[in-house]
């Protein structure tokens, strides 16, 4: 009792910066739980927002890990220092609840729209860097209601970042250096001048690896460029380009010689938008892309392969949406979506350059109507009810149906139930690819119920959640032997149920403290799954000095499945201290893993022990 008295008092002596807590699903203003912004606390799904200053705080090039530690339910797997990677041996799986997004269960979304690998149905994880993110919204359960198929276990929705609020420029340089060679620098510029805004960046990183053939080395630029006609119209474009050389050696028991990705991930999108207090809306094109070289290895005893593995993808879309509110408490979204999507996939011959074959070369398309309605009964009850009819060009329509209420009670709590349907339309590879292609799959199903509570005390400075869900998912893809040959079907079933918490606290204007629990139960394992993530972080930020420490603990990671079952269990602790010489020069260090564990979360690739990063941060 004595130090936390000791603590609090330093505190309050302490001339601090206040800041926002680093995940806030309530009260804020969201727009992935619906089109349309809206209070976070007025939706029945489980929203929870990472804002810029805690994607920061850690000095991480990717917004995946701190995903990770700060939303209960998401687990992010890695193999390196930097880079996730593709195709055999890659990590970055999102896992949400059980529901991974290297299977395409989990929808990765840029301002909304959707981004991934249209042969394979997955995010390229390598994609989303933090210099270029503003906040991400992260939805736990489904959400296929708004976004269609991938959206069955969850949407990670990445908003861009925005201009100054007021006429001016705004430039952030960094560099940093550290463990295995590794090598980090960015520039980014924000404007506002009258009606016209953007932002811009440009980042390169690299490092060595802490294994042989672990190397890794990415370019990525962005744009986003905004023109406010009105108080009522503002038209946006964005572009964002990301190139990434990936090596990686095989598993400690099975090591490759000349495994190697080239691979180049764009996306663009044009959105209008407007604004009339009793309606609201949005209409955008866009359009992301894909070009992937890759040697898939060979062991060290065999010969090198004599082909490469080429694939180019396109996801072209358009999205339009308008809420309407003819009177306080009604709010009703009508929707409209329209994708292509391509694929072409072959082999080149390294010899000659020829090509030997093509896998799959098609196109594919899907048109969705949807339609949300939520009404405010009373000023403690909300209810929503939603439903999509999506059509597609290979499996066909389907329904997909949502609804949910929300008690707003006394003391500033929050009860919401909730049940909704996800969908995931089989992929091109799952459909048409290799010997277990099967052109008359089916979606994959899931149902998600949940009960959430949620509150806020002491005038909004702590905050706590607590989520029960059960999601029951069949028509799962998977391959079996049929007549000896291998064949996809939908033959797979999960039924997951558990619990997750969080709660945080801003003890005082510098000093913050959160910590978040899920505990999960799986009547069949499934793959990169934690039965429990546990996290503990605390930050601290004054005029000069900023401080993070955060301990993450992981048991019962499945990174295997099956006859040859293996867990993993671990505890990360990583520090971050950052110190303000000049107003517009910072130098920082940080520190992951420090207490030097042994661990995996892809099977036979081993994480890094203790490695060190320091750099410096320019503002002005």
């Amino acid at each position: 009792m004595r130090r936390l008295v000791t603590l609090l008092i330093a505190c309050a002596t302490l001339p601090g910066v206040a800041q926002p807590l680093p995940a806030d699903s309530l009260g804020e203003a969201v727009v992935t739980g619906t089109r349309g912004p809206a209070s976070a606390a007025s939706l029945p799904v489980t929203v929870t927002v990472v804002g810029r200053d805690a994607l920061t705080a850690q000095e991480r090039t990717s917004v995946l890990p701190t995903l990770s530690d700060l939303v209960p339910g998401l687990f992010v797997t890695q193999r390196g220092l930097l880079g996730y990677g593709v195709s055999d041996g890659a990590a970055g799986g999102i896992n949400i609840r059980g529901m991974q997004s290297g299977s395409g269960r989990v929808m990765v979304l840029v301002n909304g729209h959707p981004q991934y690998q249209g042969i394979f149905g997955h995010a390229i994880s390598d994609s989303y860097q933090t210099l270029g993110v503003e906040r991400v919204e992260v939805v736990r359960g489904p959400a296929s209601v708004l976004y269609g198929s991938n959206g069955m276990g969850g949407v990670v929705n990445l908003i861009t970042r925005q201009a100054p609020a007021a006429d001016g420029t705004r430039t952030d340089l960094h560099a940093a250096w550290g463990s295995y060679g590794t090598f980090e620098a960015s520039a980014a510029n924000r404007l506002r001048a009258g009606k016209f805004h953007s932002a811009v960046g440009l980042s390169y990183a690299r490092t060595d690896g802490h294994r042989p053939r672990l190397d890794f080395e990415q370019y990525n630029a962005y744009a986003h460029l905004g023109y406010d006609f009105s108080s009522r119209w503002q038209a946006n474009a964005m572009a964002d380009v990301t190139y990434f050389i990936a090596q990686y050696p095989g598993t400690t028991s099975a090591p490759l010689l000349d495994a190697k990705q080239k691979i180049t991930r764009g996306n663009a999108s044009v959105s209008l938008d407007n604004d009339y207090g009793v309606t609201q809306g949005r209409v955008s094109l866009y359009h992301n892309w894909g070009d992937h070289k890759i040697n898939d290895g060979h062991a060290p005893t065999a010969a090198p392969r004599a082909n490469l593995f080429r694939s180019h993808d396109a996801l072209t879309g358009l999205s339009a949406y308008q809420s309407l509110r003819p009177f306080a408490g009604h709010t009703l979204t009508l929707g409209f979506d329209w994708q292509r999507i391509r694929g072409e996939a072959w082999n080149r011959r390294i010899s000659d350059g020829q090509r030997v074959g093509t896998s799959v070369d098609t196109v594919q398309h899907e048109v969705a109507g949807y339609v949300d309605l939520r009404q405010e009964f009373t000023p403690w009850l909300t209810a929503e009810a939603g439903l999509r009819l999506d059509h597609h060009s290979q499996t066909g329509t389907t329904l997909v149906p949502q609804g949910g209420v929300t008690l707003r009670l006394p003391h500033r709590a929050e009860l919401r139930a909730t049940v909704g349907k996800g969908f995931r339309n089989p992929t091109l590879r799952e459909l048409y690819m290799w010997a277990p292609a099967n052109a008359d799959l089916k979606p994959e199903r899931l149902v998600n119920y949940e009960l959430s509570w949620s509150q806020r005390l002491a005038d909004g400075r702590v905050r706590y959640g607590v989520n029960a869900y059960l999601l029951k998912a069949d028509n799962l893809i998977q391959t079996a032997v049929i007549d000896g040959k291998p064949r996809n079907v939908n033959t797979g079933k999960a039924t997951n149920y558990g619990l997750e918490a969080e709660a945080e606290w801003q003890v005082c204007g510098a000093l913050s403290l959160a910590t978040n629990h899920s505990l999960v139960h799986m009547r069949q394992p499934l793959l990169d799954t934690p039965r429990y993530k546990g996290y503990l972080g605390a930050t601290l930020h004054t005029a000069r000095l900023r401080a993070t420490l955060g301990a993450q603990y992981v048991h019962g990671l499945y990174t295997a499945i099956g006859t040859a079952e293996r867990r993993e269990t671990f505890l990360l602790v990583n520090a971050t201290a950052a110190y303000r010489l000049l107003p517009s020069v910072e130098v920082y260090a940080k520190a992951d893993n420090l207490l030097a564990r042994r661990y995996e979360t892809r099977l036979g690739y081993p994480m890094p022990r203790a490695t060190f990063m320091g750099g410096v941060n320019l503002n002005f």
